[in-house]
């Protein structure tokens, strides 16, 4: 029986902002225990399973972060299914259960862990424990959720009635929308009620029949968009036309509260999803002062907070119970219990048409990093880090000018019809309209300045005539 993981790694965490945003999200921080991003420690709970090598779901434009966070732990081989646009989990999952049958041999039928790349588990053997518990039932043609053992009465969560015993689960009397106080405290007496995890266990073919039967549209739709899905290296590019034709609806609503064969098997692990800054500081380690502090912190004479400096020293004093969070261009203060409404702050940025929510500062690139250090009408200053070996696009550029100075490494520049290599203090002029690429030949990173200048400074202008990642024919809203 071949376990195969599906890892979610979809969503923006706007409730986690300003450290996640839309181009860079929780999932992708490193937010876990030990420094790991939360989607490797979601990758690093399956050792030990015994299950396959994961598939990865995941936005297009969150391709290059995932392949190169599951590389550092050495899965290169890792399929990552990449969804043009966001249909919910019910889609999400068919494509990966599509991915799983195809070329699958006769009598073979995976079953599917399905996770979510932004959970934290405190006792990753208890979560083991739960899967092994799930197996069976799936291998029967159960479809079978984990069902969190609630520790509180929490109104943010939706719930699981346990029914009949079933196996090494219950049989799901019923699903549960989130509840107000009073019933989440029933809830949590009734001792029957565990939290909806969002995670399940069962078999690719079964869950394909059951989205047959309740939603045929959905599925229709999810197998003309792998039917047409193209790869490259290890990314699998479903179709978007296709796609974009799907009904979006989650897991839940689209099957598990309509199929007769769901089963939920209890999850006692130390689980949390990382919902809020409050949560986060539920499941970190404390000082004395029951204060989590990351980066150049001094807390005096405070108490209860969470702290988290990514550029500079942040100083608290007398406060209590709050949540400060600095990055390179923006700074969150919100008590504790309000940090729900985090959302509505991302919502007027939004509105506003500003970009804070969308991108920061620093933006990752395939090829490197990029800093966007100072900007005004007619000219933008970057600070540009390219990997050994790495090469930005061929390209050109029908607005702007722009100026290279290397600090550190060798650039190899093609300019034009010249190419030639730069090392630390040298610099060189790309003008308006001519062709032209960086590379770093060398064995340590290149670090430049960038000065652009022209009419038009906008990321759209690019145009692409050769690329190693693939972006050639991508719209052009890829900075360099």
């Amino acid at each position: 029986m071949q376990v195969l993981p599906i890892i979610m790694a979809g969503g923006n965490g706007s409730r986690l902002w300003p450290l996640s945003r839309v181009q860079y999200p929780k999932q992708f921080l490193p937010l876990a225990p030990g420094g790991q991003t939360m989607l490797q420690a979601t990758v690093q709970r399956l050792a030990g399973l015994g299950a396959a090598a994961p598939v990865l779901i995941c936005n297009e434009e969150h391709r290059f972060l995932a392949a190169e966070q599951l590389r550092a732990m050495g899965h290169d081989d890792c399929k990552i299914l990449l969804e043009p646009a966001g249909r919910n989990t019910a889609p999400a999952i068919a494509l990966a259960a599509l991915q799983a049958t195809r070329g699958a041999a006769a009598g073979q039928d995976a079953v599917l862990l399905v996770l979510a790349a932004d959970h934290l588990i405190e006792d990753v053997p208890a979560f083991h424990r739960c899967v092994q518990a799930a197996l069976p039932l799936a291998q029967a043609g159960k479809l079978v959720a984990c069902g969190v053992v609630p520790q509180y009465a929490e109104t943010g969560y939706g719930y699981i009635e346990q029914g009949e015993p079933c196996g090494g689960g219950y049989v799901v009397s019923r699903f549960v929308e989130k509840p107000d106080a009073a019933t989440a405290q029933t809830y949590l007496a009734s001792g029957r009620h565990l939290w909806n995890s969002g995670m399940f266990v069962f078999k690719a073919s079964r869950y394909l029949q059951e989205l047959e039967k309740f939603a045929p549209d959905m599925l229709r739709a999810c197998r003309a968009a792998m039917d047409a899905a193209t790869e490259d290296l290890t990314f699998v590019r479903v179709n978007k036309a296709a796609f974009e034709a799907c009904p979006a609806d989650s897991i839940d609503y689209a099957v598990m509260e309509k199929t007769a064969d769901a089963v939920v098997v209890p999850l006692d692990a130390g689980w949390s999803d990382v919902g809020s800054w409050s949560a986060l500081w539920d499941v970190s380690t404390k000082d004395t002062a029951g204060n989590v502090l990351h980066g150049d912190v001094m807390a005096q004479d405070s108490t209860g907070l969470y702290v988290n400096a990514s550029n500079r020293l942040v100083a608290t004093v007398g406060v209590q119970d709050l949540v400060v969070v600095e990055t390179k261009d923006a700074v969150l203060v919100a008590h504790k219990s309000r940090v729900q409404d985090v959302k509505k702050v991302v919502d007027q940025l939004k509105a506003q048409g500003r970009t804070e929510h969308h991108n920061h500062r620093e933006v990752y690139r395939p090829w490197g990093v990029y800093d966007s250090i100072d900007n005004g009408k007619r000219y933008q200053v970057k600070r540009i880090t390219v990997k050994p070996g790495a090469k930005l696009s061929v390209q050109m550029h029908h607005h702007r000018a722009e100026h290279w100075i290397v600090v550190s490494g060798t650039a190899q520049i093609t300019n034009g019809d010249k190419t030639y290599l730069l090392s630390e203090n040298q610099s060189t002029y790309i003008p308006v309209g001519q062709i032209h690429a960086l590379e770093n030949p060398g064995k340590i990173p290149l670090e430049l300045i960038e000065v652009q200048s022209g009419s038009y400074l906008g990321e759209d202008d690019i145009v692409r005539f050769e690329d190693r990642y693939g972006r050639v024919n991508e719209a052009a809203k890829e900075a360099t």
